[in-house]
């Protein structure tokens, strides 16, 4: 397939693109990944609609972009450990993840990105919230940007708000994990590796405190942090339908599925792809 036929068209200001002309089932060429790993680049989520995947072929397209890694806390597909099957039942109250964050920055090496496979996905409800954590650095002031430059945040998988939303999940498929074993420590403003941009990351989910301060002096800054990495301006919100793909880059967003689709059923398969220390 050539990397001619991709389109690549802006869903906001700051974040986000659609990305069409492109079969994601199929062999993909040099040109097509190089392609898509540009579109990636520039505005840090991309989505697909329409595709049919297989597991096989999930993983296939995975494998294109990084090296998939298995989640530390559900059990991922038969055959398929690093496929996380992401469930919603109807009966279910909380939703996976359900809360701003970056995937699993709680680990010594956070993953490079996320790719999302919509199966099943209810009538209305369910989007999911993508922002810039480029732009939310660069538009703090000059005096906060040094001072966080030399701070390093301290970051949990068991902060209360992460872990409640896992509670249904792990009710169903849980590793027998309780899901508050892991504690890493990341710099606050880290360097993208491919862009060299500078990107604020600390996340309301699981960063707890800066290290060599207590919670409650980090509390006042971090609480302002959070309120600021994810203000309007900065986000991109996508309606999920059925056979659509988001891959973000994990190292500059952050992303939140919104609760708001009580008694009704949502399927996903989500692949993450293993990453590098944060520096």
């Amino acid at each position: 397939m050539a990397a001619t036929t991709l389109t690549v068209k802006p869903v906001a200001g700051a974040i986000g693109a659609e990305v069409g002309g492109v079969d994601l089932s199929q062999k993909l060429s040099d040109a097509m990944v190089g392609a898509i790993r540009k579109a990636l680049l520039d505005h840090l989520v991309i989505f697909f609609r329409d595709q049919e995947l297989t597991p096989e072929q999930l993983m296939a397209f995975s494998l294109r972009f990084g090296q998939p890694v298995a989640y530390p806390f559900v059990k991922g597909l038969d055959g398929f450990p690093e496929i996380t099957p992401i469930l919603k039942r109807e009966e279910d109250r909380s939703n996976f993840g359900g809360l701003w964050h970056s995937d699993t920055v709680y680990q010594q090496v956070p993953p490079m990105g996320t790719i999302l496979y919509a199966l099943e996905v209810p009538p209305y409800g369910g989007d999911t919230e993508f922002a810039n954590q480029y732009i939310a650095y660069e538009t703090l002031s000059e005096p906060l940007r040094n001072f966080l430059g030399g701070l390093t945040a301290v970051h949990i998988s068991g902060k209360g708000t992460a872990q409640k939303t896992r509670t249904d999940m792990m009710k169903h498929s849980s590793v027998g994990l309780k899901g508050d074993e892991l504690v890493s420590r990341h710099p606050a403003v880290r360097t993208h590796p491919e862009t060299g941009r500078k990107v604020l990351y600390v996340n309301v989910a699981h960063t707890t405190h800066f290290e060599g301060m207590t919670e409650d002096e980090s509390a006042p800054i971090l609480e302002f942090l959070f309120r600021h990495q994810i203000k309007s301006e900065l986000t991109c919100r996508f309606q999920w339908t059925k056979g659509a793909v988001a891959f973000w880059d994990n190292r500059c967003t952050q992303h939140n599925p919104i609760n708001d689709y009580h008694g009704f059923r949502r399927m996903m398969h989500r692949v993450t792809l293993a990453g590098d220390k944060p520096a």
